[in-house]
């Protein structure tokens, strides 16, 4: 097989969540790209039938597909972890096989919810995974099962994801900051906000990538640390809201799923062999906020 330099003709799924209505506003930055979106109606990856009939039907081959969609209710997938096992683990099963087939690259997004959260560095890829909730359990089969498949391609494993799109935890305080005169939130799990604008353009350099064979890991995230009432306060600042930010434990907001009480990502790996710069999570956030303004 030969290494992929230039792509064209790129599948991307889930052009309705966050990261797929990202990748759609910075296309035109990619001429040399020719992005195809799908959505849920055309490729549904909770349905088999779906990706199968997609493929008999779209028989151009791809050189490569982006796979954007996922199921993220993390909560939810506690008690649907079927639903979560067929768009997280056995889709991706699916599509990586269809990679193969057409020798396409296979550029897939993962989380930080593969990991325990017990660690005392940011995680490297190479790093023991253990999740430990229904959600990350998905994602890391989702991981394996592509590692297994024969196709060539990258898994970038990615945190606490926002966007001007969508539903996110930026959205939900701007909202509740305007509504409430005081929040309660976390301040003993620690990541890096990532905004998926600058997810985007990371992939796009990936696929861009001389990898001739196998599966490559990666980690990306926004710059610097924070923890999920850090990220409130900034958000509140940065827009003028006059909102009291409560910090409290994760155990005095109990939820059906555990989540990683640190779950930093180490991005040497990413920065070394592709060069990006990545801006820090709050010259993003600035960003991202600024975006809501001029929409």
């Amino acid at each position: 097989m030969q290494p992929i330099t230039t792509p064209k003709r790129i599948l991307v799924t889930g052009k309705n969540g966050q990261l797929g209505q990202s990748l759609q506003k910075i296309a035109t930055d990619y001429p040399q790209i020719n992005f195809v979106f799908t959505g849920r109606d055309q490729l549904d990856l909770g349905a088999p039938h779906s990706i199968d009939a997609f493929f008999k039907k779209h028989t151009e081959p791809f050189a490569a597909f982006i796979n954007a969609a996922a199921y993220t209710a993390v909560d939810t997938a506690e008690s649907e972890p079927d639903v979560a096992e067929q768009v997280n683990h056995l889709a991706v099963a699916q599509l990586a096989g269809i990679a193969k087939q057409q020798q396409a690259f296979l550029l897939h997004v993962s989380t930080d919810y593969v990991f325990d959260g017990k660690s005392y560095r940011p995680y490297v890829e190479t790093d023991l995974t253990a999740p430990q909730n229904q959600y990350g359990l998905s994602k890391l089969k989702g991981e394996h099962a592509m590692q297994a498949s024969g196709c060539t391609g990258v898994i970038v494993r990615t945190s606490w994801v926002y966007s001007e799109f969508g539903s996110n935890f930026v959205k939900t305080m701007l909202r509740l900051g305007k509504e409430r005169d005081s929040l309660n939130v976390i301040f003993d799990q620690i990541g890096s906000p990532t905004y998926a604008t600058d997810l985007a353009h990371a992939l796009c350099v990936l696929l861009a990538s001389k990898q001739a064979y196998g599966v490559n890991i990666y980690h990306y995230a926004n710059e610097g640390v924070c923890s999920w009432y850090d990220f409130a306060k900034a958000i509140f600042t940065l827009e003028g809201i006059d909102c009291a930010v409560i910090p409290i434990e994760s155990k005095d907001y109990p939820t059906p799923a555990s989540r990683p009480h640190y779950s930093l990502l180490n991005k040497s790996k990413i920065k070394q062999q592709t060069g990006q710069q990545i801006p820090h999570w709050h010259d993003a956030l600035q960003r991202c906020l600024k975006e809501f303004k001029s929409n």
